[in-house]
């Protein structure tokens, strides 16, 4: 693996931020609004507005699950955020974090041929999760699903619980910093596993910082079979442990993982939770720096490393690899092992739509997460320690996960549609292959002008 000095580090990783402002500022947005229906003539708009609209609105009014057969509900997700959490910004309100919400809505439509819609909330401070939460039961009527966007901790978490169990709510509900994240950190994990030959029941696995991503990592981990009671996490004032004073708090989350993890109330920094860790999973502050090459080599035969703070990792992959990491995973598309979460979500709510299930389940998340793993693992020349896990340009990644996601779905009871294997295949497959030839076409007949002005 190439070294690249810290400084090299940070100018590449500026790259993206030239670009990006310019790029914005020629395109002044990256989605736009097109009919998908024909016109004719002026006439065909009294069909599709005034006086003819009226027919299928009465239909929906008799029955309001048809609102799915006449209106594009059934593939319109709104991506909702008031941008107190915004990537490594923090706090930096609804309309600074539109470029984000807009950005994932791009990514939506290309990789899952899913129509989502950038909703960024609030006056200027962060909302409440009580608004968050009123906000999304009221858009439920045109939108097929959410997708909570940067929000912030501890909130994230009685947002998400809220909706997910809310009987007044049909529509399914999903927090990418959470669930997504979760997703692609199993994939990876799955199939490191595979190369170092240890089983999930057995390892002991450190998580540095505790915050929404790791949460739910642990939680999901717990759900195909992790052992957390083997586990340590550990935030900005050393390892967790039920007797910890500032933990006392019962409303406090890291009381609960306090409460299911480290039983020998083991007490001190990250690198003393790593002495004999075979796995270390890192989403805390950039390095480099954070994690140290001795504690790494304090860890267990064979370690995994997840070190995926951005812009930088918390370990550069080189330095945890000469202190003994057989696999090395960051946050970063510039070094082997990408662990991303756009690598899930589009496919994750294709399937979802597809079957139009009413909430997307851990079972599913599971499921979309094995189905990633099988892509690299079904090819043995392609499982290495530098590929663990697909980029986006694996074919089919984000069909076979849809179809993993909307098989499990139906096997669960909780999908208004049903459909065989074959199907959903299909049905993924055409929908995405018609986002992406509509954006070549309009690319090439030069309605989407072409930015040149690249800075490398």
């Amino acid at each position: 693996m190439e070294k690249i000095t810290r400084e090299e580090l940070i100018r590449r990783s500026k790259i993206p931020g030239v670009n990006a402002l310019k790029m914005h500022l020629f395109y002044q947005g990256k989605m736009q609004v097109m009919p998908k229906c024909q016109i004719r003539s002026f006439e065909d708009f009294g069909i599709w507005y005034s006086p003819g609209v009226a027919a299928p609105c009465r239909e929906i009014h008799k029955n309001k699950e048809k609102v799915y057969d006449f209106t594009s509900k059934w593939n319109h997700v709104a991506v909702v955020s008031d941008g107190s959490r915004v990537l490594g910004l923090g706090n930096i309100g609804p309309e600074a974090s539109l470029p984000v919400m807009e950005g994932k809505a791009l990514l939506f439509k290309y990789l899952g041929g899913v129509d989502a819609f950038p909703l960024s909330i609030g006056y200027g401070d962060c909302c409440t999760a009580e608004q968050i939460i009123d906000f999304v039961k009221m858009i439920q009527p045109t939108f097929g699903g959410v997708n909570l966007e940067d929000i912030s901790s501890p909130k994230c978490f009685k947002v998400l619980d809220t909706l997910r169990s809310d009987p007044e709510l049909n529509i399914p509900v999903w927090h990418d910093d959470q669930q997504g994240t979760a997703c692609v950190t199993l994939a990876a994990l799955i199939n490191s596993l595979k190369i170092v030959g240890k089983k999930k029941k057995e390892i002991k696995i450190v998580f540095n910082g505790v915050g929404a991503s790791n949460f739910a990592i642990a939680r999901l981990l717990k759900e195909d079979g992790f052992d957390l009671k083997k586990a340590l996490f550990v935030d900005s004032k050393g390892i967790l442990y039920k007797g910890r004073s500032d933990l006392t708090n019962l409303e406090n989350y890291k009381h609960g993982i306090a409460k299911v993890s480290n039983p020998e109330e083991i007490r001190g920094d990250c690198g003393v939770a790593l002495e004999g860790a075979d796995v270390l999973i890192s989403l805390s502050v950039p390095g480099p720096g954070v994690i140290k090459k001795e504690w790494i080599s304090h860890m267990a035969e064979d370690p995994i490393v997840f070190a995926c703070a951005n812009p930088v990792p918390e370990i550069f992959p080189w330095d945890a690899k000469e202190a003994g990491a057989r696999i090395v995973a960051t946050g970063r598309s510039d070094f082997p092992n990408q662990v991303n979460n756009s690598l899930g979500f589009p496919g994750i709510f294709r399937g979802t739509l597809d079957v139009r299930a009413k909430t997307i389940t851990d079972e599913m998340c599971i499921a979309a997460a094995h189905a990633l793993a099988n892509i690299v693992s079904e090819i043995p020349e392609c499982l290495t320690e530098d590929c663990i896990i697909p980029t986006m340009e694996y074919e089919d990644l984000f069909v076979k996960e849809a179809v993993a996601v909307g098989l499990t779905a139906i096997r669960q009871g909780i999908a208004r549609l049903k459909f065989s294997e074959e199907e959903l295949k299909k049905k993924a497959r055409t929908i995405i292959d018609l986002a992406q030839g509509q954006y070549k076409a309009l690319l090439k007949a030069g309605f989407i002008p072409e930015f040149t002005d690249y800075v490398s």
